[in-house]
């Protein structure tokens, strides 16, 4: 283990590290515009581990999940977005605010590779295993972040958004002025360091266990808040 994080990972040397310094730059404006426009509340910060690889696996409501998250996490934090959003200036930006595109469509080693230098060098790490914006109930789920936990030894933190959307809301759509939107960490926990072969059982085995943990934590989340989730996204 080097930094809390095993040898036995896909090579990253030939990758340039990760663009940050839009995260130093934009994340506290970021942070206060969210609690000027919208009543923000957090719980649970004390569950994110100070230092070492950390993957933050959350549920997937709508468009400000991802801002969200890194503006009010402690530590500077990366996410994982889809390619699609990686064209033009807008794309560029997101480079620089620690974004990194990922091919849903196939297998994306580029993708796990940057995942991975992140995590080699003990950072935070975004991922929404749901794959796509939902009712947020995390009734399944895709392998990455869980694979990432298994090769990397990173805790996973799982994560509940609330009020990100509101009910009868399409996907792209932004909550009201002055709703609550909830952010709620949970305990973090490990899924066991495996090493090469990783079948693909042991990979759907371990995204099972991830999932179902979030899930619950989605379902104590709404308890502690008071607030629901709003259903699947509007067509």
């Amino acid at each position: 283990m080097i930094n809390g994080v095993s040898p036995d990972l896909p090579h990253t040397a030939d990758l340039p590290p990760a663009k940050e310094w839009g995260l130093r730059l934009f994340r506290v404006p970021v942070r206060l515009l969210l609690h000027s426009w919208w009543r923000v509340r957090v719980h649970g910060r004390e569950h994110v581990p100070d230092r070492g690889p950390v993957i933050l696996a959350a549920n997937h409501l709508g468009v400000l999940d991802g801002p969200a998250l890194v503006a009010v996490t402690r530590r500077r934090t990366f996410t994982i977005a889809k390619v699609e959003l990686f064209s033009g200036l807008g794309g560029r930006l997101l480079t620089y605010v620690g974004q990194l595109p990922v091919n849903r469509r196939v297998p994306d080693g580029r993708a796990i590779g940057r995942a991975v230098q992140v995590l080699r060098a003990g950072k935070v790490l975004a991922v929404f295993p749901e794959g796509r914006r939902t009712g947020g109930e995390v009734a399944y789920a895709r392998g990455g972040a869980a694979y990432l936990a298994m090769v990397t030894g990173a805790s996973v933190v799982p994560v509940a958004l609330l009020g990100t959307r509101e009910p009868g809301q399409g996907r792209n759509a932004l909550p009201h002025r002055r709703s609550p939107v909830h952010v709620v960490y949970g305990e973090p926990f490990t899924l066991p360091l495996t090493p090469w072969p990783r079948t693909r059982a042991a990979v759907a085995d371990a995204t099972e266990e991830l999932r179902r943990r979030l899930a619950e934590h989605v379902v104590a989340a709404q308890g502690l808040t008071g607030l629901p989730l709003p259903g699947p996204p509007k067509p």
